[in-house]
């Protein structure tokens, strides 16, 4: 993989939670953060999702994953690709594929899920038996016709995946899932709905606790739960085992201090669903 793959293999959000940062002020596109090399009042790195790139009203700087790692650890290319490889390439794409809000797109019908692919997808991934948690869902982009699992967020967007693709059909949000008992002092969180569902899987086979559970369907989403985590007398989390992961763990504990860190469950494991198929 060559210097321009790898800049649109990994999520400029990523490599900016990476090292603590988060934006200032966002919309469905881009973000402004504060600059990468100094202290500031205002918000000055504009940040394109999109094009998975940056630039610094401040100073007229332009940049991209990599000279963002060679800025902030002061290093050369070489040192900056070496920081960039401890980061899942198969599953950290761009931010594109999560901006399909922006393109026009037509829902053609969501159903219980019946198609032979989405239930060998399901299979392999060892969540058959919690098919019920999610739809079928059927759209047309830009003429073209796709159809894959249907999990609905809060703001009634869409986080649609099948073996072979990511996206989110309108706008990006996390999703809260509620119990019967409307009292319940425990939140499970996750970071996809994969994991949810790997999660509920596992619970069937045990006991079934009252607890309600927070799917964040992308780790930038987390300003959308904090007042959500705030309501709980106990957080378990159950996130990915990467950089994003521990820095959104980190970010869970200063708002509810009442956190277990249930990822050491799967430790040598990439997340839940990692390990539930090993």
């Amino acid at each position: 993989m060559n210097c321009e793959q790898i800049k649109q293999s990994v999520s400029i959000r990523v490599v900016l939670e990476s090292y603590g940062l988060f934006p200032v002020k966002e919309n469905k596109r881009t973000a402004f953060y504060f600059a990468l090399d100094r202290e500031e009042k205002t918000a000055s790195l504009s940040v394109d999702f999109i094009k998975n790139t940056a630039f610094d009203f401040g100073t007229g700087k332009s940049y991209d994953i990599i000279s963002i790692v060679q800025t902030k650890n002061k290093c050369d290319v070489s040192t900056a690709l070496e920081y960039l490889s401890k980061f899942d390439f198969s599953n950290s794409t761009n931010d594109n594929i999560e901006a399909s809000e922006e393109l026009e797109y037509t829902i053609l019908k969501i159903v219980d899920i019946c198609h032979p692919a989405l239930l060998d997808y399901l299979k392999s991934r060892k969540v058959l038996g919690c098919k019920d948690l999610v739809k079928e869902i059927h759209y047309r982009i830009k003429g073209r016709y796709y159809f894959g699992l249907a999990f609905h967020n809060n703001s009634g967007g869409i986080e649609v995946r099948n073996k072979y693709s990511k996206i989110c059909l309108g706008p990006k949000d996390i999703s809260l899932i509620k119990s019967t008992n409307e009292h319940n002092s425990e939140l499970a969180v996750f970071e996809g709905f994969f994991d949810y569902l790997s999660y509920r899987t596992i619970e069937k086979e045990i006991s079934s606790s009252d607890i309600d559970y927070l799917v964040l369907n992308s780790t930038s989403m987390l300003f959308h739960a904090e007042e959500i985590i705030r309501e709980y007398k106990k957080i378990s989390l159950f996130l990915d085992n990467d950089i994003s992961g521990k820095i959104t763990g980190e970010k869970i504990l200063q708002i509810n201090k009442n956190v277990e860190n249930c990822s050491l469950f799967y430790q040598d494991y990439k997340d839940l669903n990692s390990w539930l198929i090993r």
